[in-house]
């Protein structure tokens, strides 16, 4: 066993073999290891087979540590794909849940901002309701396109009502009054205040008068 252990040192210490230098000494050392294979002596081989098995035991111990480690990693890795996913959905929803909170803020504000300006309107349609010299209606006409121009190029339609009937979605109705001949039910027959749409939803119902 000591000679074996002495040849393997030398082995290490010497320089590197060409391949008929290795091919020689594989040969030598088969020979070598049967000759000493057949010189030992019952107690040496049971000896040698003992270590062998201890090797194969030691090996076979590593493998089942291993295989182990490998199920534990590849458990861990399932584990870590599953959350980052979760993770991945959950930011998904939050980015879709912000932007829609966003959107709903920024309507508000300018369905806000846009209400305190309605109150124009209100008071130019009321102007031209009354008796005016033309030269004055014609200024609050124009005055009322611009108003309107405005409020459309901003995404604002006007909701104006009035001889169609009653459509409980875009108007309030606030009195009633008895048809006259030739006037059917459920009409509007006066609008008091316009309602209006900011991109396509409801920024004020109409408020009208309707026969009945």
């Amino acid at each position: 066993m000591n000679k074996n252990k002495e040849k393997n040192e030398k082995k290490f210490n010497e320089k590197p073999l060409n391949a008929a230098e290795k091919a020689n000494e594989a040969l030598v050392d088969e020979q070598d290891e049967k000759m000493n294979f057949e010189a030992l002596t019952k107690e040496e081989a049971v000896q040698m087979l003992s270590e062998y098995y201890e090797l194969i035991n030691s090996l076979n111990k590593k493998t089942v540590e291993l295989e182990e480690k490998l199920a534990a990693a590849e458990k861990e890795s399932l584990s870590n794909k599953d959350s980052w996913y979760r993770t991945a959905a959950e930011f998904e929803n939050f980015k879709k849940r912000n932007a829609e909170t966003r959107q709903t803020a920024y309507f508000d504000g300018k369905k806000d901002a846009i209400t305190l300006l309605l109150v124009i309107g209100d008071s130019v349609d009321r102007a031209l309701s009354v008796e005016l010299d033309e030269k004055t209606k014609a200024g609050v006409t124009l005055i009322k396109k611009q108003f309107s121009e405005s409020l459309a190029a901003i995404g604002v339609e006007e909701i104006d009502p009035i001889g169609k009937p009653f459509d409980p979605t875009v108007a309030e109705a606030i009195a009633t009054v008895a048809a006259s001949d030739g006037e059917q039910a459920n009409t509007v027959k006066t609008v008091y205040k316009k309602g209006y749409k900011l991109s396509g939803k409801m920024l004020r119902y109409a408020q009208v008068i309707v026969t009945q």
